[in-house]
């Protein structure tokens, strides 16, 4: 379905309508769905984590003449009104954070949040929702708040329309990965990610000393069978007594870092880890993101399962 959707790029200060209008920039006059074969994207949200913003995006910028003063943090942020979408006309080209907007990621642009930004939107007619990470600008229309990328409309269900009355929550991560949810109290990411049971599981290892999970997820040293002496390197996430939970975290972990995820249940409690991996600068580079990225519990642990 075409569509007549404006969008603007903004790479830094201020914009003029001529710059993005300049000839040949486009291949297509009108925004529209993939009119090419492509695989189904997987849909899955943005794991949401700390991201300094990019200093260059906070300042004030004018669009057809009106001009707009971005937020210095998105923390408390909610706001409801219309979501639009953009598709294949603007594909690959570069985005307002300097990134090559790809119509099958979790993206996003909005006129004001700082870039980038971790939004759940909720499509308020059906009550599904996505988790988009918000780097562009846009849309440039009084009433719409939002445009949402071509496979984030989709998951909403309304990527065959033109519009769709949403609602917008910030996820927003401090430095020491504490997590606010639009206007709802900051917690802790343990208790965002749901990764802390509400009370304390006491498990046995090596039937000789008792630790708490907590603790557990640190020091204790999980159960493998070495009959055939053939260890190998998986790096333990979390530790979770909601297999459901784990699963959820699991399938995400999964999709971001294209690398296997394993959920053994030791010691009553199931235990997420990613891998076997071979290659330990792999192993290094990975650990360092997953502590940099919401998990600075993770560890690395030997064995076969």
């Amino acid at each position: 379905m075409m569509k007549s959707v404006l969008r603007l790029t903004v790479i830094a200060g201020v914009i003029t309508l001529a710059a993005c209008q300049a000839p040949g920039r486009y291949a297509q006059k009108q925004d529209s769905e993939p009119t090419f074969a492509y695989e189904e994207p997987l849909m899955e949200d943005m794991m949401p984590r700390y991201e300094p913003y990019r200093t260059f995006n906070s300042r004030p910028y004018e669009v057809l003449g009106k001009r707009y003063y971005p937020l210095q943090t998105g923390k408390g942020y909610e706001e409801e009104g219309l979501a639009s979408w953009y598709g294949q006309k603007f594909h690959g080209h570069l985005t307002s954070n300097g990134e090559a907007y790809n119509m099958f990621m979790m993206t996003a642009a909005h006129k004001t949040l700082p870039l980038p930004s971790f939004v759940k939107v909720t499509n308020l007619a059906n009550g599904k929702t996505a988790v988009v990470r918000v780097n562009d600008r846009g849309p440039f229309h009084d009433n719409r708040i939002i445009d949402l990328s071509y496979a984030a409309a989709k998951k909403l269900g309304y990527q065959k329309h033109g519009t769709a009355r949403v609602k917008l929550e910030v996820i927003h991560f401090d430095e020491d990965n504490n997590v606010t949810v639009g206007s709802a109290p900051t917690v802790s990411y343990e208790e965002y990610a749901g990764l802390t049971p509400s009370e304390p599981v006491t498990v046995t290892v090596n039937a000789a000393k008792k630790f708490s999970v907590e603790e557990t997820d640190v020091k204790a040293s999980p159960v493998f069978d070495n009959t055939e002496g053939d260890n190998e390197t998986f790096i333990q996430v979390a530790a979770l007594s909601d297999l459901d939970k784990a699963k959820s975290v699991s399938t995400v972990l999964s999709a971001l870092y294209q690398v296997p995820t394993q959920i053994p249940f030791i010691d009553d409690i199931y235990k997420l880890r990613l891998g076997p991996l071979k290659d330990r600068f792999q192993v290094q580079m990975l650990l360092e993101e997953l502590k940099n990225n919401g998990y600075p519990n993770a560890y690395t642990v030997q064995g076969t399962l």
